[in-house]
């Protein structure tokens, strides 16, 4: 059994993935981290090969295949193709495999409306999208789904994608601008939410750039050498991530701070397991709520896309 892009999208509604994500995060999950492997491409810029394994024991067992490759920027192709596989966990026999491309980006965009929901001021009205790729489009839905977001800015290091981007969201009644570079510092400054997904290896966002109140979202460094904010949004900012284990050992925004001396390792507060459990209780539990600046940092862990695996599977086979 297969399910393509458009099939995937009809069987992972925003809200169900959301509600899919917080569940997975309170059960027992076998979850390694992921295989990471540096791939070299000659004459371009090195690839990647993901390898992202879980499994419920007796239920379910999934592994996701990523590979990617910045150099497809210059064939105009995606820089990521991945591809997932769900089996039976009683069996091993297949169930159902699925487009990676699109699990990914819904599951990592429901992670990000996940956290929202826990950190971000529930009045939020003005977001900054700070990347116009295929990860824009899935966040901004997804954070609208679980915020009353009326106000989008978009930005890219391609204002032309910016521009085409803004043009969708309009023709879906969306409230929408584009933000040019000179805008960034004051667009980000008047923002409740931030989302960023790029490639960028320098910092993007500033942290002196961000008001009190404002919720960062950051998606797409994957890498010990991205980043896409500074070291002093990350000293403003209480931070959470999706996961301690994902996040120490892949992401420049978590590792260089900590290499640099900014922060320490302590100054992550919570992970997924802890607020959806309600071991933290997110925005609400830090001193002056209203005022406190949060930063989310995700770096994707496969029982996200086994929950959505499982969901898209139940949803289109067992009526569920």
């Amino acid at each position: 059994m297969q399910l393509n892009a458009s099939q995937l999208q009809a069987a992972l509604p925003w809200a169900d993935v959301i509600e899919s994500l917080r569940a997975i995060f309170t059960k027992e999950v076998n979850a390694p981290i992921r295989h990471h492997h540096t791939m070299q491409v000659p004459g371009e810029p090195d690839a990647t090969l993901l390898l992202m394994p879980a499994w419920l024991e007796g239920e379910f067992v999934g592994v996701k295949l990523v590979n990617v490759f910045p150099g497809n920027s210059a064939r105009k192709l995606p820089g990521l193709s991945s591809h997932y596989i769900l089996s039976c966990g009683k069996s091993g026999q297949p169930l159902l495999q699925v487009d990676g491309n699109e699990l990914t980006a819904r599951r990592t965009a429901a992670a990000s409306a996940l956290a929202s929901s826990y950190l971000s001021r529930p009045d939020s009205q003005r977001m900054l999208m700070v990347g116009a790729g295929r990860m824009g489009r899935r966040l901004i839905p997804a954070h609208r789904s679980v915020r009353p977001l009326s106000k989008i800015s978009v930005w890219d290091r391609n204002e032309s994608a910016s521009e085409a981007l803004v043009e969708e969201l309009r023709a879906e009644d969306i409230d929408a601008v584009v933000c040019t570079t000179d805008q960034l510092p004051d667009v980000a400054g008047n923002a409740d939410l931030i989302s960023c997904a790029t490639m960028a290896k320098e910092p993007v966002i500033l942290g002196e750039w961000l008001a009190p109140g404002t919720h960062l979202d950051l998606v797409g460094s994957f890498v010990p050498d991205m980043r896409e904010t500074d070291n002093v949004a990350m000293q403003r900012g209480a931070i959470f991530v999706d996961t301690r284990a994902g996040t120490l050992v892949e992401t420049g925004d978590i590792i260089l701070p900590i290499e640099q001396g900014a922060i320490t390792e302590s100054d992550i507060l919570a992970e997924f397991s802890e607020l959806c459990s309600g071991q933290h209780k997110g925005r609400v539990a830090l001193p002056q709520p209203d005022q406190a600046i949060t930063v989310f940092k995700s770096v994707g862990d496969s029982r996200e896309d086994l929950a959505a695996a499982v969901l898209a599977y139940q949803k289109t086979y067992q009526g569920s």
